[in-house]
């Protein structure tokens, strides 16, 4: 069906400004069209508006780049995902030596390697930023065993990304530039601050208790991580490499940058998501697997300070849908908007959202009470009448990172057995609480696409 931009850019600010998100940006890409609608302000400080040739950091977005990277390896021959990351990196190390020993690439890409992944660390801006902070995973303990279960890695992907420098013998975000910024045509995607800069780029805002948007003290994550999550894009530069993979790694304009096998199997199902309602069901290679009213679909999110993306791709529709926005309650944004743009484009409906039933079970909430702890955050979760309450603590270098921000605590709201449901306050959106064990007995919850093994 054809796009109608005006009605889009309409319902981007309608809803924009009901959930009080600052700026935000929109493309839509059915078959070969694309619309954009851009809306509000890039920086409320300055008073500078989104345009849609604006960039916002698309986070973690970033990821699915970084492994489409790693695959081009593949297809060149220069790397085996499934034999041990030291075979190509001998210095790397984590605290547990068996785990050192047998990672992989695969475990890197689907988020099972256990390794303890949320070290943000500052290692500098030089071109050697990366190989520092990989140096620093050393300390790095497991969440769980290899292969185990999945819990979300943000320092495995710096690891990829290092695997992408030494192989490609080039810092990565020039490897990133040549390999697929430049053959897409997004000149003015970058990973460098002094680069965005030079464009109409959107800073990140928080909204403290009783006031408006403020800009946020951090611009993005430090060069060391940035294969992680510190791509700026437009969200029709993100489409661009979306309709990459829809077309099995042919570009626009017929270039293969990468192989029909390859982009097929970043798309296989690698393992199971504890925590089905807040991503998808299963992670892929680089990729967040989902079914939609009985579809495919997939994607990935990004967060960032003050900012987030969403991505979201349904193959047999040959649709594509990404969201950028800076501040307020973005995560109802992409709720409200892709619910819309899903079913009137393609007739496809998002699974129902998760939200505590008004008859809620009955449970033996002391069993859940616990101590749970994984790098830079640690939960401790109470029973108080017919809800748990969950008590975030963050540490460390992630503490450094969120420059003092306290969590609230939140109530989580019983749904079934080893589910619940929490929201920040204000929010329209609930979040998953699930607790599991794993095969060897050991407990754990997940939340924010994180296992937290419980310490007492």
């Amino acid at each position: 069906m054809t796009l109608d931009q005006t009605y889009w850019a309409d319902r981007l600010a309608l809803l924009a400004d009901k959930h009080g998100v600052p700026g935000a940006n929109l493309a839509i890409q059915s078959g070969d069209e694309v619309v954009e609608a851009a809306y509000g302000l890039l920086n409320v400080r300055a008073g500078i508006e989104a345009t849609t040739d604006s960039l916002f950091q698309i986070g973690s977005i970033t990821k699915v780049w970084t492994a489409t990277l790693i695959m081009q390896l593949v297809d060149d021959g220069l790397l085996d995902i499934d034999l041990p990351v030291i075979k190509y990196l001998p210095t790397f190390k984590v605290a547990d030596p068996d785990v050192t020993k047998h990672v992989t690439s695969r475990h890197l890409l689907n988020h099972t390697s256990g390794i303890d992944g949320d070290l943000f660390l500052d290692t500098g801006k030089g071109d050697d930023a990366i190989e520092k902070y990989v140096a620093a995973c050393a300390g790095l303990k497991q969440t769980h065993p290899i292969g185990a279960t999945m819990s979300y890695c943000n320092s495995g992907f710096a690891v990829l990304g290092r695997l992408v420098e030494v192989l490609r013998e080039k810092p990565f975000d020039q490897v990133l530039r040549e390999k697929l910024f430049d053959p897409l045509g997004a000149a003015s995607a970058t990973m460098s601050a002094d680069q965005a800069i030079l464009h109409r780029t959107a800073v990140g805002h928080l909204v403290p208790p009783g006031s408006g948007p403020v800009v946020v003290p951090v611009w993005g994550l430090p060069r060391g991580t940035s294969p992680a999550g510190a791509i700026d894009a437009t969200p029709a530069q993100v489409l661009a490499f979306a309709k990459l993979h829809l077309d099995d790694g042919v570009t626009a304009d017929g270039t293969r940058l990468l192989s029909a096998e390859s982009a097929r199997a970043m798309r296989v199902p690698q393992v199971e998501i504890p925590d089905t309602y807040t991503l998808g069901t299963h992670w892929g290679l680089g990729w967040i697997l989902m079914s939609w009213d009985g579809r495919e679909v997939y994607g990935h999110d990004g967060g960032t300070l003050g900012q987030a993306a969403m991505l979201r791709v349904c193959p047999d529709a040959r649709l594509g849908v990404c969201l950028t926005a800076n501040g307020g309650h973005m995560r109802d944004l992409y709720n409200d908007l892709f619910a819309e743009i899903f079913a009137e484009v393609a007739d496809v409906q998002m699974p129902p959202r998760l939200e505590p039933p008004a008859a809620p079970p009955q449970l033996d909430l002391a069993k859940y009470a616990g101590h749970f702890a994984r790098e830079g955050v640690e939960l401790d979760i109470e029973p108080a009448d017919d809800r748990l309450v969950v008590k975030t603590t963050f540490t460390g270098s992630f503490a450094a990172a969120l420059s003092g921000q306290q969590q609230p605590d939140l109530d989580a709201f019983p749904v079934a057995e080893d589910l619940f449901a929490m929201r920040q306050p204000g929010q329209e959106s609930w979040a998953a609480v699930v607790f599991y064990r794993l095969a060897d007995g050991s407990e754990y919850v997940h939340t924010g696409a994180r296992a937290n093994p419980r310490l007492t």
